[in-house]
């Protein structure tokens, strides 16, 4: 009986050892993390890496922030490495960081493919490696990849098939775009919350944020600049209608596809051509969107049918529920209606646009540029002609005042129409004082004060 029970012990020590060994292990993980999490507060990074090194190596799964925190420790001790062989290994403990989290905590992988790119290339990796980890992290979302990798990517895709598979590179270009809009979209909405709010009892927070959300906006337009500076040597009207063409018969219920193919060939300014009726009027078969109105009325006013395309273009902004989708259709609505000489009409949706978005500076510069368009028609004598410049500029410096992301756009209409108001010597000549009220006529119908 006694060397029963002896076998029993032993075999219950056997069963139970594990547990009570991982208990204690993990004990010492939450201790050892805790001590690194502390030097690494204070910014003791060299302090914090046994600790940290330990926990990873022993807990690699304990929390996310092993590998948070420790991407900054690994990379002070690549900036702190003097010898070749020092950085060699500083090099491979951050690759290993990055490896390591997205083998065990597999969330945010855009974005930690496309910082993995971002260091890769720092340390002279291959196209082809950065590629690799670019691709993932586009495939991954779109959304939550830097500018910068937005950019890069685009352009590989741009080098490696441009002569090859041009539409690998159109899908590619919008698969982007539209990332970047719904990134657009995200920081406009959280930067109006802001803005709402009363200047003078903004919080540091608030602050902040403000100068963040301003800057990620500018860069997206620097991004989308360039992306469209890129891509203007194959978008052709030549290029687009035969791809589209080709194509079409596969893609001809794809909602998706129309959507791309009609706004190419919009953008492009290829409307003439009777292939883009068809496209358009595919689109609206396959996805009778808000969107899709507002192509189909211009459809309708190409072919003479106003009074039926203003209805579509109601139609269009009424669809819509989210406020800042309204202002991007009015908006599209005021670009046609523009592209049709119908100014007065397309200023109205501009307006429309600017009560749904205040912070739309791109539709302050839409009546700029129509305004400064305007300025032989609108008047009769110098001064008076240059008095529409007037106008034109304090639209201009409306829109970069509300809108800070496109004051490089807007600094270029400023300096134009800055070089086109009345001079001293034009006011002198016509007798007008300086801060004399001044009414423009014609379909601007705008008092202005005489700089």
């Amino acid at each position: 009986m006694r060397q029963m029970r002896q076998i029993l012990a032993v075999l219950l020590f056997i069963v139970s050892a594990p547990v009570v060994f991982s208990q204690a292990e993990n004990e010492e993980c939450i201790i050892k993390y805790n001590l690194f999490k502390g030097d690494y507060s204070a910014g003791k990074y060299d302090v914090a890496y046994e600790n940290w090194l330990w926990t990873m190596d022993h807990c690699p799964t304990l929390t996310v922030n092993i590998y948070k925190l420790g991407i900054k420790i690994a990379e002070s001790r690549l900036e702190a490495a003097t010898t070749p062989a020092d950085k060699a290994a500083a090099v491979k403990l951050v690759e290993r960081v990055y490896t390591q989290r997205l083998q065990h905590f597999p969330q945010d992988l855009a974005r930690v493919y496309s910082d993995f790119a971002t260091f890769k290339d720092a340390q002279g990796a291959s196209e082809d490696e950065v590629f690799v980890l670019l691709e993932k992290s586009f495939k991954s979302d779109v959304t939550d990849i830097s500018p910068t990798n937005i950019y890069r990517y685009f352009d590989i895709i741009l080098n490696k098939y441009k002569d090859t598979n041009a539409q690998k590179v159109f899908d590619t270009y919008d698969e982007v775009g539209e990332g970047l809009e719904i990134k657009r979209e995200e920081y406009s909405k959280q930067l109006d919350l802001i803005t709402a709010k009363d200047s003078t009892t903004l919080s540091d927070r608030d602050k902040n944020n403000k100068i963040a959300y301003e800057q990620h906006l500018s860069n997206l337009d620097l991004v989308e600049t360039s992306l469209d500076a890129k891509l203007a040597a194959i978008s052709t009207c030549e290029n687009l209608i035969p791809l589209n063409k080709k194509y079409f018969q596969d893609n001809k219920t794809d909602a998706v596809w129309l959507k791309r193919a009609v706004s190419r060939m919009y953008n492009k300014e290829c409307t003439d051509d009777p292939f883009y009726d068809i496209l358009v009027e595919a689109y609206v078969k396959a996805d009778p969107s808000p969107q899709a109105s507002v192509f189909y009325a211009d459809i309708l006013m190409k072919n003479g049918e106003t009074n039926k395309a203003m209805e579509y273009f109601k139609k269009a902004i009424d669809q819509e529920t989210d406020s800042y989708n309204k202002a991007k259709y009015a908006f599209k609505v005021a670009q046609i209606l523009r592209k049709k000489g119908r100014l007065e009409e397309a200023r109205s949706y501009a307006y429309k646009a600017l009560d749904f978005q205040p912070r739309m500076g791109n539709a302050y510069l839409l009546i700029a540029s129509m305004y400064a368009s305007s300025a032989n028609s609108c008047g009769n004598d110098v001064v008076s002609k240059r008095m529409v410049y007037v106008a034109a500029l304090n639209k201009a410096l409306k829109a970069r005042a509300v809108d800070p992301s496109i004051s490089t756009l807007a600094n270029r209409f400023i300096a134009s129409y800055s070089d086109n108001i009345p001079t001293k010597k034009d006011l002198f000549v016509a007798g007008i004082q300086s801060g004399s009220s001044h009414r423009i006529g014609c379909w601007i119908n705008e008092t202005v004060i005489v700089p």
